[in-house]
């Protein structure tokens, strides 16, 4: 896995200036971000951990996910992600967190579409919540990768407004 170096860096650098932490629970994308926050400069300085919650059962467990509603939506929607990055960020007392959750391939559960919702907490509250769609031959590892560079694009974008306000 390759990720754009300056972008780590700037990451890495703007939470360490700020004394800040950040904290990721994935589905969809399965540990790449974790993979990414890991190869960024001084990581132990600001990034408290992660974990990957693949399952059903174990989003419930760990995340608290509501289990009729996780059942009604195959554990993928937009109300998921969000409690997902809230409730990572209490597991480890973390300032930010990000959360995955969605699909690489596409199956009768995504209606054959290739999509994933992510969202941003800071500070116990959500700060976005978006979804991105890709094309449905988008090869698995492609996608996961894609949604992983988005992802750290946008985080990048909303640390730098949420920081240029304090």
């Amino acid at each position: 896995m390759k990720f754009q170096q300056n972008l780590l860096e700037y990451i890495s650098r703007s939470l360490i200036t700020v004394g800040e932490s950040i904290s990721v629970v994935e589905s969809v994308t399965s540990g790449c971000l974790q993979m990414a926050f890991s190869q960024m400069p001084n990581a132990s300085l600001f990034y408290k951990g992660g974990m990957t919650a693949y399952t059903l059962p174990e989003k419930v467990r760990l995340l608290k996910i509501d289990q009729d509603e996780a059942e009604e939506y195959d554990c993928v929607s937009e109300s998921i992600a969000q409690t997902m990055a809230l409730n990572v960020a209490k597991l480890f007392e973390s300032d930010w967190s990000i959360a995955t959750t969605g699909y690489s391939t596409p199956i009768r559960n995504s209606l054959y579409k290739v999509f994933a919702y992510f969202s941003f907490s800071y500070k116990g509250e959500i700060v976005l919540t978006k979804k991105l769609e890709l094309h449905p031959k988008t090869q698995s590892f492609n996608a996961q990768m894609y949604y992983t560079e988005f992802i750290l694009g946008c985080f990048k974008s909303e640390m730098n407004q949420l920081l240029i306000l304090k």
